[in-house]
């Protein structure tokens, strides 16, 4: 057939698609009229309740891409995209971004289900006190979503990319969705970009080498005794582990250890891998692990510092234990304001706790060593805000205990955007306009000179500050500064 030959079938092919788009246009336009009309019979509103037709005409025509990576099965169990996508179909986008959050939460639920439960609590879950709720899948619904995304990041069920964007659908579906009704737009290819997002970052991305064999790993633990052979695989497998994977681990491990009521051959396992792990457990790591036992012991669960006792003295970790009580009730009132924060209310509940953190920062002067990585993070985290609004009561406490860094507390400050959770609060605009102040405030107390010169970097980079961890100018800078 030549070129000349072909064009009128392809010309009536276009037609047959645009009579199509049309076809479903008029449909969605007599469907609007249809139920705008009688909600104006019944005296109620009908301005701003449906979004345009042409953005949920958007939807529909990129849906079909977006549901490109599920296969029969996958799609076939995916009731609240169904609802999602007949949602979106009427106009009702804020109650379709809900929709997919459901199905997203539904889905990584079932990820941490088919891992490890217990693991996944343990690095979930920083409240000892919390922790002891969590036993069953059915615990799962007590973690806030937040915690949820968090720990499935730390265990390496998402990526750190898929986080940072996941975490953004989780904002927009707390100030964009139904569930939490606001005048934000939401427009038919961002519901579909999101919906492939989901799809990609959580329904369907394979566990890596790494996330693989620990799995592999907590599921011989907790079955029966391991035999000499495999714990010497072992050791030659934490040797490879990334430093994140590993600190995840020693603080998972930690945790199952010191739950109440442990198989004696989980935790003679537990025993015999603890030593081997050790070594490529971060400084942050450790000092973590001394920080639990003191909390243990401030509150009275003795069965639990007990067992805490036996992993740190199994390694010779003294030096690692808090020299004195206040760190426990130092890392509590950290922990009480990151939980406030990311709790509802936060703006009224949030300056009492920071007013309780800001005393006993100044009744014992500097922050112990063993708490400062911690503290300076949860300190940023809070500053910069949720993204929706200022906790304007709690500010002034921020900015009192910013104000005491020193020089290593600066650094720690500068360099938070390279972690994974703050550089996704910089995806929004308060917290870049935060992230400013923040600069401003700690300048005059950066004095290295790699300090200096990631700071002027820092100032000079041209995109949001949410990008700043993928810069490669950037992380030459990081990679020059002391440890």
């Amino acid at each position: 057939m030549t070129e000349s030959e072909s064009l009128p079938a392809a010309s009536a092919s276009g037609e047959v698609v645009r009579r199509e788009s049309q076809n479903a246009l008029d449909g969605l336009r007599d469907f609007q009229d249809l139920i705008l009309t009688r909600l104006g019979d019944l005296g109620l509103p009908t301005e701003d309740v449906l979004v345009a037709l042409n953005h949920r005409l958007a939807l529909l025509a990129t849906t079909g891409h977006a549901l490109a990576g599920l296969n029969d099965e996958q799609r076939g169990r995916s009731v609240y995209i169904a609802k999602m996508i007949m949602a979106g179909s009427v106009g009702l986008f804020d109650a379709a971004l809900n929709y997919l959050w459901d199905e997203t939460v539904i889905e990584l639920r079932k990820r941490v289900i088919g891992y490890d439960l217990s693991y996944f609590y343990a690095v979930a879950e920083k409240s000892d006190a919390r922790r002891k709720e969590l036993k069953t899948a059915d615990d799962l619904v007590k973690l806030d979503d937040a915690k949820l995304l968090s720990g499935a990041r730390e265990i390496g069920l998402i990526s750190d990319v898929g986080y940072h964007q996941v975490d953004h659908i989780r904002f927009m579906r707390n100030y964009a969705s139904a569930a939490h009704p606001n005048q934000v737009s939401l427009t038919g290819l961002q519901l579909a970009d999101w919906l492939e997002t989901c799809i990609r970052e959580v329904i369907t991305l394979p566990h890596d080498t790494v996330v693989a064999e620990i799995r592999k790993l907590l599921v011989n633990v907790q079955a029966a005794r391991l035999d000499p052979n495999y714990l010497a695989q072992t050791a030659v497998f934490f040797k490879g582990l990334p430093g994140d994977q590993a600190d995840t681990l020693a603080k998972g491990l930690f945790g199952v250890y010191t739950t109440s009521g442990g198989e004696p051959h989980t935790l003679d396992n537990i025993r015999d891998l603890w030593p081997k792990l050790w070594p490529y457990a971060s400084e942050d790591a450790r000092f973590e692990a001394g920080t639990r036992l003191a909390r243990f012991l401030a509150n009275a669960d003795q069965a639990q510092a007990v067992l805490a006792r036996q992993l740190i003295d199994l390694v010779q970790g003294g030096s690692y234990l808090p020299d004195e009580i206040k760190v426990a009730e130092m890392s509590e009132a950290i922990e009480d304001l990151l939980n406030v924060h990311l709790a509802r209310d936060n703006f009224y509940n949030e300056p009492r706790v920071a007013r309780r953190l800001a005393e006993l920062v100044g009744q014992h002067g500097a922050v112990p060593e063993s708490l400062v990585r911690e503290y300076v993070k949860t300190l940023i985290t809070v500053f910069l805000t949720n993204g929706h609004g200022e906790a304007f009561a709690a500010n002034e406490s921020y900015l009192d205990l910013i104000s005491r860094f020193d020089p290593e507390q600066a650094s720690l400050a500068l360099r938070a955007f390279a972690d994974a959770e703050i550089s996704s609060q910089l995806q929004r605009q308060l917290s870049q306009k935060k992230w400013d102040e923040l600069l401003n405030i700690i300048d005059v107390k950066i004095t290295g000179r790699p300090e200096r010169e990631l700071l002027q970097a820092v100032r000079d980079f041209p995109g949001t500050p949410d990008k700043l961890r993928l810069d490669s100018g950037i992380k030459r800078h990081l990679a020059a500064l002391p440890s």
